[in-house]
């Protein structure tokens, strides 16, 4: 190897997990420009010539890639009303800060919180129209469950929707109604588009503000590329947006899944927008076939705990899977669909189970979420090359819904990561952010955390059989999501990739598994430039 002393970098004395199955450990590398041209030992290293770094010995890895977020919906939270624990245990607090944020606000702004989840408030149950009403009545209000499929708001909102006692269910939804057929202000999957559609918009300038505000704190926890599972073109193309906040900030490699129902009435694809080498660039198109375990609208069989009429909501069809997979295949890209309870990722295996994938690099097929797949589902999920996207920071934070859903037994049997890899699955980890009862839902060591020990943070035993061994769950969040992204020259420390990676500041292939969650990224490296230093 010819080192170029003016360009070249030199990392050494680092402690190197590259996520490489032929070289996975390593203690040096050089880079050149923006990607790795040797990796190795340092003692091969001698009297070489170049810009010295010195790692000090710390663990280093590549770059997180998180395979399923929402960082546009991320970057919003930080001006809602975050309902969930130490600040919201009860609706009670609900109330009060909600009243809180009345008396700073102008009269005709919208009040918004995310994060609720009934298992960890103390009446055990969501809030009503009537319970926000008591914080408020001139100003709406909507809080959307921590799962995001689920929202409530109180009486002036229902109005400003037109959300009455005669208001029958949309397709794919549900408007709570009480034992007199009154809304309780609880909106379920497509119901809560009701409100949506009446509330102000943001700009596209604010969003690419977001966005770039966020890029850093992303880096912070070592995440180097990152999905939009929620893409738009309405009101404006989320292409364009993405593109401008990178201009302003934004760093990290995105891909983007435009949702079916905005691709169905105008496509408007082409080469250049689904070129995986653009670092902006639309991956997929994405459906819903169902709702969250959590919130009950996961489509289950059998049905929820204590319920024996509750199968949760299917909220596609057959007919829609084909048609969006047509498109997927036309352009080259994805089908993802969020799919939870069995018959709902059933209902995705068993339509496409004999037709053949259009992608060669990657599953053409994704199953997001995939929570409880049958054997029967994992067995023809494995045959067709479907990929699944779980996130294990689920079972982690949200304990009480799933137990209180599902019973404890089958609680364990969710997720069952292990079972997908034995199976021959491609299987990518992600956070699903900020769609989960935590406060800090996007951190990766979080779930990396919960994937090897099958531990909720509680204490509570979640499947010990699921377990991963950590170099596992580091490539699942790493080689694994790259896989599943298609992003190219990602997820390794090898030679032709991009220097993406990350500095930790203790080494996590060492500790205990209980202190997982306790690992900080020091430094955060891209394309072999340093974009995150952590504070002293």
């Amino acid at each position: 190897m010819t080192i170029n002393k003016e360009v070249d970098h030199i990392y050494f004395n680092g402690r190197i997990f590259t996520s490489n199955p032929e070289q996975p450990y390593a203690s040096a590398m050089v880079v050149r420009d923006d990607r790795i041209v040797w990796i190795g030992e340092q003692d091969d290293l001698k009297d070489m010539d170049g810009v010295y770094v010195d790692l000090q010995d710390r663990r280093v890895l590549p770059g997180f890639i998180d395979a399923h977020l929402h960082p546009l919906s991320l970057a919003d939270t930080k001006k809602q009303i975050a309902c969930t624990p130490p600040e919201v245990t009860s609706i009670v607090d609900l109330i009060d800060e909600i009243r809180k944020q009345r008396e700073l606000q102008e009269t005709n702004t919208w009040i918004r919180g995310w994060g609720y989840d009934e298992g960890k408030l103390t009446e055990g149950r969501a809030p009503t129209r009537w319970d926000l009403d008591q914080a408020a009545v001139d100003v709406p209000v909507i809080v959307t469950r921590t799962c995001g499929h689920i929202a409530v708001v109180n009486s002036l909102a229902l109005e400003i929707a037109g959300i009455d006692k005669n208001t029958p269910n949309p397709p794919g939804g549900q408007i709570d109604k009480d034992a007199n057929g009154e809304p309780t202000g609880v909106l379920r999957e497509n119901a809560k588009n009701l409100v949506h559609k009446v509330m102000p918009v943001q700009t596209m300038e604010d969003n690419v503000a977001s966005l770039a505000e966020l890029s850093p704190k992303l880096l912070a926890h070592g995440i180097t590329a990152i999905t939009d599972l929620m893409a738009s073109s309405e009101p404006f193309d989320y292409l364009d947006m993405y593109k401008e906040a990178r201009e302003m900030g934004l760093k990290q490699r995105t891909v983007l899944y435009y949702m079916w129902e905005d691709l169905k009435k105008q496509p408007g694809l082409d080469k250049n927008k689904t070129c995986n080498e653009n670092p902006i660039h639309i991956g997929g198109v994405k459906l819903f076939a169902d709702g969250s375990v959590s919130g009950q609208t996961a489509w289950v069989d059998p049905p929820y705990l204590g319920d024996k009429e509750n199968y949760g909501i299917c909220t596609t069809s057959r007919q829609e899977l084909l048609d969006a997979a047509k498109l997927a295949k036309r352009y080259k890209i994805q089908l993802v669909v969020h799919a939870m309870g069995e018959q709902a990722i059933d209902l995705i295996v068993n339509t496409f189970y004999d037709q053949k994938g259009w992608l060669t690099d990657a599953p053409s097929i994704r199953i997001e979420h995939a929570a409880m797949p049958t054997t029967h589902a994992i067995q023809r999920a494995a045959e067709m090359g479907i990929g699944f996207v779980p996130q294990p920071i689920f079972l982690y934070a949200e304990i009480e819904s799933y137990l209180r859903n599902l019973g404890s037994e089958r609680t364990k049997q969710t997720y069952p990561v292990k079972t997908m890899l034995e199976a021959g699955i491609k299987v990518a980890f992600s956070s699903d952010s900020p769609a989960t009862a935590w406060a800090d839902p996007v951190n990766p060591f979080v779930g990396i955390k919960s994937a090897v020990m099958r531990v909720a943070y509680d204490g509570t035993d979640t499947g010990q059989e699921q377990r991963v061994e950590l170099p596992t769950a580091i490539m699942l969040y790493t080689r694994f999501a790259q896989e599943i992204t298609r992003i190219p020259d990602v997820g390794q420390l090898k030679p032709g990739y991009y220097a993406d990676f990350v500095v930790l500041d203790r080494d996590i292939l060492e500790i205990s598994p209980e202190k997982i969650d306790e690992v900080r990224v020091a430094e955060t490296y891209m394309s072999g430039n340093s974009v995150y230093r952590k504070s002293s």
